[in-house]
C-alpha cells in the first residue's frame, strides 16, 4: 500500500497499481537533460520525448498484446482500450497526478526525480509564455498559471489538453490498421457516433474535433486500475 500515493499504510486495502502500469515505458522522460532545456524550447523538447515515451509504450503493448491474447483469449481487453490506459497513465504523470510512487526505493527516487523534472520543465515552460515576447495575454496567464507551490499544476493540465492528440499519435503509430475502440466516441451521423476503426483513431471527419476517441484520461486513476484488475 505505501507504494500507491494516498493509500493507508495502516490498512490492507486501497489502490492497487496493474501490471502494465509498473512497466510503462517512460526511460525518455526520466532520462530527460533539463540543463539543455532553456525556456524558448521547453514545450517543443517536452512534447517530443513525451511523444518518444509513447511511441515506446505503444509499441511494447502492441508487441505483448498479441501474445497474451493468444495465451489468455478470455481477456476483456482490447488493444485500443489498453493503449488508452496506457495513454490516460502518460497524461496524468505529466500532469502531476499519478498515484504510483514505485516499488522500492530505488524506483521510488526515480519517481521523484522524474517529477521534479517536469516541475523544472514547466517552470520554464511558465517563464516563456508569461514573459510578455510571444504572449499578448501574459499577465492573463500569469495570473493562470502562478503556483506558489512550483507543482505549475494548471499550466500542466492545459499543455496536456493541447498536446494530446498528438501524443495519441505517437502511441498508436504501430497499431494495426483494424484495430478499433470499444464502443462509438467519435463524430457521427443521425445515428449517433461512429467507432474508431483505423488504428484506434477517430478519423477527423463528421465532426470530430480529435482523432483520440478516449476520455480515460480525465477518469480518476485509480477508478481506472479497478476496472483494469476486474477485467483482468
Amino acid at each position: 500500500d505505501h507504494r500507491i500515493k494516498g493509500n493507508d499504510r495502516n490498512k490492507t486495502g486501497g489502490a492497487c497499481a496493474p501490471l502494465r502500469r509498473l512497466h510503462l515505458c517512460d526511460y525518455n522522460l526520466e532520462s530527460i537533460n533539463t540543463d539543455k532545456i532553456d525556456s524558448g524550447n521547453a514545450k517543443h523538447d517536452l512534447l517530443a520525448e513525451v511523444c518518444m515515451a509513447a511511441k515506446y509504450e505503444g509499441n511494447s503493448i502492441n508487441t505483448h498484446y498479441t501474445i497474451h491474447k493468444e495465451t489468455n483469449p478470455g481477456t476483456a481487453s482490447q488493444l485500443c482500450t489498453v493503449l488508452a490506459r496506457s495513454f490516460a497513465d502518460i497524461g496524468d504523470i505529466i500532469r502531476g497526478k499519478d498515484l504510483y510512487l514505485g516499488y522500492d526505493d530505488e524506483e521510488k527516487e526515480q519517481r521523484k526525480k522524474l517529477d521534479d523534472k517536469l516541475k523544472d520543465i514547466f517552470k520554464k515552460i511558465y517563464n516563456d509564455v508569461t514573459n510578455g515576447k510571444n504572449e499578448t495575454n501574459a499577465k492573463e496567464l500569469q495570473e493562470r498559471y502562478n503556483d506558489p507551490k512550483g507543482g505549475f499544476l494548471k499550466l500542466r493540465e492545459d499543455w496536456w489538453e493541447l498536446n494530446r492528440e498528438t501524443v495519441w499519435k505517437a502511441l498508436t503509430c504501430e497499431a494495426p490498421d483494424y484495430a478499433q475502440y470499444f464502443r462509438g466516441t467519435c463524430g457521427g451521423d443521425k445515428q449517433g457516433p461512429s467507432v474508431a476503426r483505423n488504428k484506434c483513431r477517430c478519423d477527423g471527419a463528421s465532426g470530430d474535433v480529435s482523432i483520440v476517441p478516449t476520455y480515460f484520461d480525465y477518469v480518476p486513476q485509480f477508478l481506472r486500475w479497478f476496472e483494469e484488475w476486474a477485467e483482468d
